[in-house]
């Protein structure tokens, strides 16, 4: 068995495709690109494939990736490119490598959030009050339940660009197994602080170790 990541950007309209069916899409193409993906054993064979930060409905991405074992060595460039003439609009294969980390190495992810609004500057206002605040306590929900965190230590190194339409926010926040914010948590917090009416488009843009470093 052959371990290869696939890394794929998911944007525009493959928003609104959740992450499981994401995973039944993935197999589907697989299977149409005829690559020699290895399957379990047992009384249900199946593909056994598996993605790091699976991403939140309605949210864009320039960097997913996803692991699978191949029965046969196949060229990274062979593999990208039968890929992805069988993906659907909105995915688009950029890099077929070995695995370098295992994804319990992943510590951070960057996002750009854009701010759409009639008023771009009255909203960057509110934002530079809000980010002022002393602390920003939220409710996190998980699987396990809910706890209170406070995001103010987060937002101490967001980037911050007015356009005439939209107020741009890039901010890094914790990812991975052992602590994960979810930057619509922090746009859920500012729009109770502000007057202001807005949509949101959140696109992830990487994903890095704890050293810094992207995730290979």
């Amino acid at each position: 068995m052959i371990p290869i990541r696939i890394f794929f950007t998911k944007t525009g309209v493959a928003r609104y495709i959740s992450h499981l069916d994401v995973n039944r899409m993935m197999q589907r193409a697989l299977k149409r690109a005829e690559l020699p993906v290895w399957y379990t054993e047992g009384f249900n064979p199946h593909m056994y494939l598996t993605f790091a930060l699976p991403l939140s409905l309605g949210q864009e991405s320039l960097c997913e990736s996803m692991d699978l074992r191949l029965n046969e060595p196949v060229p990274p460039e062979e593999v990208q490119c039968r890929l992805q003439a069988a993906l659907p609009d909105g995915f688009s294969v950029t890099g077929v490598f070995p695995p370098q980390e295992k994804y319990a190495a992943i510590a951070a992810a960057v996002y750009r959030c854009e701010l759409y609004t009639e008023q771009p500057e009255t909203l960057a206002a509110d934002w530079e009050r809000f980010a002022a605040l002393p602390e920003i306590l939220t409710e996190k929900k998980t699987k396990r339940g809910s706890s209170t965190v406070d995001l103010r230590p987060l937002l101490s190194d967001v980037k911050r660009e007015q356009g005439e339409e939209a107020l741009t926010l890039t901010v890094r926040l914790p990812a991975g197994s052992v602590s994960n914010i979810n930057p619509s948590l922090i746009l859920e917090a500012f729009a109770a602080h502000t007057d202001q009416v807005f949509y949101s488009r959140i696109l992830r843009t990487g994903v890095f170790t704890s050293d810094g470093k992207p995730f290979r």
